[in-house]
This record gives C-alpha cells, structure tokens and sequence, in this order.
C-alpha cells in the first residue's frame, strides 16, 4: 500500500482515525517486512511513516506516534517468530558412489559360462536368463558381487556380511574423506537395504567400525525396493527438523547374494538378470554454514503408495517357490501398477511444483473438452517448465520409456538413466546418484537448476526428490566420480533412443 493513501485525518481523534492508522501502518509494514530485512531497513521504514505524519500535520497528538511504534513493534515480533519456527533448510554436502573392481564385471559370455556351470539352473532357465540380460540394456561392463562368481554361488550369511563390507566401507571412507569430516561428527545414520537384514543391523555395523558417538541417531529400512533411497531421505529430512546444526548419513545398497535366486520359476529369475552391484551414500546438513559450500538444496519430498490394492500389492512379492527356493516374483501386472502408481504421484506433485500457467492450461483444456469440444485432447502439464534434470527408476528400458512418455520427455531428459542402466545395469535404491553422477561428469547441471529423482518400489510405493544447485558444479571436481574414466564414451547412440524402450 502507498503510504499516500493513508486516509487524511481531521484535527479531531476520533476512533475511525485510529483504526484506519493502524490497519494502513500494519499493512505497509507487512509489505516492507521480509525475512532478509535488517533493524536498519525497518527502521527507514518507521522514518518514512514518521515523516508522512509530519507531513499530514498529525505530530501535534502523541498517540499517533505511540500507535506507530506499536505496528513496528507488532509486525517485527510476528516476522522473527515466524522465521525462529521455520524449519531450517536441508543441504546434500557431497555425495558418493561405490565402483566395484574389474574383477567383479559381467559380460554376457561370461554370465552365460558361469550359470551354466550352476547345477540347480537347466538348459531352459540359462536359455531365459540369457535372453533377458542381451535385450535389457545392460552391457558388458556390470558388476556382481565375489559370492555369485562364484561356482556354485556362495549365499550364505558369512558371504552376504562380506559383500556388505566391501562396499560399505570404502564408501563410508570416501564420503568422509570429501567433507573432511570425522566419523564422531555424524549425527544421524540411515541406511537402507531390501534384500538382507541382519542383527546386529548394518547401521550398527557401520557404528561399530567407525566407533562413531553413543547418541547417534542409527536407523536400518528393509524391504522398501528401490524406492528406498528418496524414502531415507526423507526420513533423514524430518529428522533434521527437529535436531539442529547435524550431519546425516544416508546410505543406499543393496547385497545381491542375499537376494539371488537359484530356482526354476521365470517370474523369479528376471532378478538375477537385471540387479547388479552398487551403492551410494550421501551427506545432509542443516547447518546455516553449508549454504555456501554445499551443492544442493533439498526443496522437497513426496511420498505415496498403492499397498491398499491387492492386485497392486502382489505385483512383486519376496516368497519360495515349489522347492521351497525364496526369490522375488515379479508379475507382468507390475508395469501397468506403476503406471496407474506414478499417474497419482505425478499429479500431487505437479499440484506443489508446476507454475501457476501451467496449471491454468490443464484446468482450461478440461473445461474446454466437457463443455465444448468434446473431442479435444486434454493439455499435459510440462514438468520441465519447473524441473531441468530428471532421475528416474533404472529398472528396465521398458519402464524408463513409459515414464519418458508420461512425463513427455525426449532423449536428452532420459539419457542419463538409460546410460546408467547400461553401464551399471539396475543398482535398484542407488541408480539415481550413478544418474546425477553422470550428469554432473557431463557438466550439465547449472546453478539453479532443478533435479528431480523418483524411485518406485515394491509395496508398490513411490518418492520423490526435489533438489536445487546452490553452486556451479565442475566435472572433474569429483575425482572418484564412477564415470570418470569413461564419460568420453557417452551417450551411446544405439542404446539412447527412447523408442526402442
């Protein structure tokens, strides 16, 4: 409001007079009061307020004066309450991802030798696998755990805490070692593995090796499925909220010799051709300091899920087949539960983050088709009007192009999550940092963009991430980046087209 049009007031103090000085001050004050103004701006404010009053000849009665400072007072005491309870803001420091050794890769000649050496696999099972992993977008460059190379593959529990180890801890190491930060500064653990859930769990087991502080806030999720990583972020995020100047850890694997399947069933095996080796693991603050260090901002979270829905339920369930072999057993209803899945998820989402014109043109294309043109088509919001980098769920190219198509996005959008695919197959929760990984190897994230990761899990359950560059990020300011030394190689043409999903 412009302080001229304060109403003119007559010599006489009536109540009128009062109420409209008050309501205009409180108004002008609200609009000059943000949370960036400093003592020294509101205080130019009360001067310019002070100076009208001079000026309308209203300086001969104190209670004008009495009543603007009271404004003052009011309006600044709601402004620092209100910032004293917003929660502070979340920032991704740094991340890591695991990269096994050469050893561990998997070509497709290799795969074939090693499970037909495997007794409890027939002709036909090593036949179906075979076909699987040569059309799934996999190359040749994937990775399996030591016990799976094995012949006959160990699965057992003494296996699966070394396989645990192998990549937990360096991971542990290099995440620290980029934060420059000890082990005893941690606050907050998460970590989160579908497959295998010992006891002691393996945030203790990262406790325990790190001989990290007694009052560190350690939490272990199982069974989420690849949802998991955006899922422990938002658990770390709330946590966050409520304890101030903490470091969280959040950490996403998953131990495959844990989860593989040595049995007959189809529906089983399709897990053994897609998941390989891979793990991430990242550091949150909400330290004020970390806004000028840090490479992203945590703008917001979203989750939703259909496990009220039998037939969605059931669509991926870990359960033993005939011989009493366990394995997970994938339906052929999944991709259409994800799809109905990611349809209500998008929606809420688009509600939080689309600008306003494109919300307008929705509402407007739906009216128009009922009440006018009832053959008409119903616009779809573009996301990348709000959304400049997209990480999305790497479990098949059939999926990434449903989504592609859903969202109404090119190859560009999608190439970082098919490549990922290709170079380290379905690394189920940690896909998504292999995804940003290659995007910032590549230099395309600019400050002020905005990434959005998704992952979708069995349950079936959906999460989302919405992050914000706060600072140029350069490619090789990364030395451990697992593209490093073959992002020159990439895109691959013959595996970027959308199309052939």
């Amino acid at each position: 409001m412009d302080p001229l049009s304060l109403p003119k007031l007559k010599q006489h103090n009536s109540l009128s007079n009062i109420i409209a000085i008050f309501l205009s001050t409180m108004a002008m004050l609200s609009k000059n009061l943000h949370s960036t103004s400093t003592p020294l701006q509101l205080l130019l404010v009360l001067l310019s307020l002070q100076r009208l009053f001079l000026f309308q000849q209203w300086n001969w009665n104190p209670i004008f004066h009495l009543l603007l400072l009271f404004c003052f007072f009011l309006v600044y005491v709601l402004r620092v309450g209100a910032l004293a309870l917003k929660p502070p803001s979340v920032y991704l420091v740094d991340f890591s991802c695991f990269k096994p050794p050469s050893t561990c890769q998997l070509p497709l000649s290799r795969f074939i030798q090693h499970a037909s050496s495997i007794i409890s696999f027939d002709s036909q099972s090593v036949e179906f696998m075979a076909k699987i992993v040569a059309s799934s977008g996999l190359s040749g460059q994937t990775y399996l755990p030591p016990a799976l190379l094995s012949s006959p593959p160990k699965t057992h529990q003494r296996e699966y805490i070394k396989e645990a180890e192998m990549i937990l801890l360096p991971l542990m190491d290099d995440l620290l070692t980029k934060a420059k930060l000890s082990p005893r500064d941690i606050d907050i653990l998460v970590i989160h593995c579908s497959a295998f859930c010992p006891s002691p769990s393996l945030s203790s087991i990262i406790v325990n090796k790190y001989s990290m502080r007694s009052d560190v806030k350690s939490f272990n999720l199982s069974g989420m499925g690849c949802s998991a990583g955006a899922i422990g972020i938002d658990l770390a995020q709330n946590l966050l909220k409520t304890n101030n100047n903490c470091y969280a850890i959040v950490i996403s694997t998953e131990i495959l010799s844990a989860g593989w399947y040595s049995g007959h069933e189809r529906s089983k095996l399709l897990i053994n051709c897609l998941f390989r080796m891979g793990s991430a693991a990242l550091l949150l603050t909400n330290r004020k300091e970390a806004s000028k260090t840090s490479k992203y901002r945590l703008i917001r979270t979203l989750r939703t899920q259909t496990a009220f829905d039998d037939k969605a339920y059931l669509t991926a369930i870990r359960e033993e087949d005939d011989d009493g072999k366990l394995g997970v057993t994938i339906d052929k209803g999944l991709l259409p539960a994800a799809g109905e899945l990611l349809r209500s998820h998008m929606t809420i989402l688009g509600l939080k983050i689309l600008p306003l014109t494109e919300k307008l043109k929705h509402v407007v294309s739906v009216i128009r088709k009922k009440f006018k043109d009832k053959e008409g088509e119903i616009y779809m919001p573009s996301f990348k009007t709000a959304i400049q980098h997209f990480c999305l769920p790497t479990s098949g190219r059939a999926l990434i192009g449903e989504i592609a198509k859903g969202l109404n996005l090119d190859g560009r959008d999608v190439e970082a999550s098919l490549m990922t695919l290709h170079r380290f197959g379905n690394q189920s929760s940690s896909s998504m940092w292999y995804e940003l990984a290659y995007m910032e190897a590549k230099e395309r994230v600019k400050k002020g963009d905005k990434v959005l990761m998704l992952g979708m899990g069995t349950g079936p359950k959906c999460c989302s991430c919405v992050w914000e560059c706060v600072r140029p990020i350069a490619g090789g300011s990364n030395k451990n980046n697992p593209w490093r030394d073959c992002i020159h190689l990439y895109p691959i043409e013959a595996v970027s087209s959308i199309s052939q999903t």
